[in-house]
């Protein structure tokens, strides 16, 4: 009879204990994390991403990627910087061979190095500095969490199965994001980060050449936007540079879900969005608004989500002293 009456009190206690422990990495990222042991450290990275944007403001879409391609590996602990002697990084697998800038990342963690030895991580770097870019860009600013440790372990076979692919469907779409515990309207908004950038002719040339509709192409995609796209990608082009938002490729902006509102979204994953009803609301929703509308909001609002995804804090793996090895 005792332990009858106990076991609910118990069970309490063990739904108690599985929360706090699903919480607690979480529950120690904070604003402001290093404002005790390096409280310059937001004002020296954003004094190196300026410097770096004046020069080069083509590599604001690839750093900001970087984030979003970190995250959803491992979650957010740097591991997409490692390298690997024998070329089985994260890195160097297929969905990431487009990512620049790594020299940028080890710019701003040899700066921060400098004024504070072995206190910030390098998975807080990445989610600072893709706040920054888009900052520069003439986006949204938002408050970002630190506390994130760096992971040890990079992989070449994981971004495969992780990342979402450019060709992939709404169902798979939703899917991928709720394994990172991220929610519908998470995808769409975060989504709209392919308002800055560029992509190679290889990852939508199936959609120009070899899809289900007239000649090989694919009848979601706007015919007058594949004649001009063919006009830039011929078959078999692996180098040539399209901006993925034609006329505000260096500006953050909603001008995306326009392009996506009119079939002119340049991969599969941005023509999916108007598959499924949450999403292409808030396309619609969108492409209507002026400039700014709600998109800025929900955009930080996204990203801070992110950059919950998976993250080590506490004692677990370590700070870098070099991003792109462990120590």
């Amino acid at each position: 009879m005792a332990s009858s009456k106990l076991s609910p009190c118990l069970i309490f206690l063990q739904i108690i204990f599985l929360v706090f422990v699903f919480n607690s990495a979480n529950a120690q990222l904070k604003v402001g994390f290093y404002k005790d042991t390096c409280p310059k450290a937001e004002a020296i990275v954003k004094e190196v991403m300026d410097q770096v944007m004046k020069v080069a403001p083509s590599l604001s879409g690839p750093l900001l990627r970087m984030h979003f391609h970190d995250c959803f590996v491992r979650g957010c602990e740097g591991s997409v910087l490692l390298n690997s002697s024998t070329g089985q990084a994260e890195k160097d697998s297929p969905p990431n061979l487009s990512l620049r800038g790594y020299q940028i990342i080890d710019r701003v963690k040899t700066a921060l190095e400098k004024e504070c030895p072995g206190v910030v991580s390098c998975a807080d770097i990445l989610a600072i500095v893709a706040r920054d870019v888009t900052v520069a860009t003439m986006g949204p600013f938002w408050e970002v969490e630190t506390g994130r440790r760096d992971g040890r372990v990079s992989t070449f076979s994981e971004p495969l199965t992780n990342l979402p692919p450019f060709f992939a469907n709404i169902s798979q779409l939703i899917s991928m994001f709720r394994s990172k515990g991220l929610s519908v309207k998470d995808l769409v908004v975060l989504s709209g980060g392919h308002t800055i950038g560029t992509s190679h002719c290889s990852s939508f040339s199936s959609r120009l050449y070899n899809s289900t509709g007239k000649d090989g192409t694919d009848p979601t995609l706007d015919s007058e936007y594949i004649e001009k796209l063919k006009n830039k990608c011929k078959v078999g082009d692996q180098t040539t540079l399209v901006e993925m938002d034609p006329g505000s490729v260096r500006t953050f902006d909603n001008s995306y879900y326009t392009l996506v509102a009119k079939r002119r979204g340049l991969f599969q994953s941005d023509a999916a969005l108007l598959d499924n009803s949450e999403t292409k609301a808030y396309v619609k929703l969108q492409s209507a608004a002026t400039y700014r509308s709600t998109f800025f909001k929900d955009f930080g609002v996204s990203m801070i989500n992110m950059g919950r995804v998976e993250v080590l804090t506490g004692k677990a793996g370590e700070i870098r002293k070099v991003c792109s090895k462990v120590n």
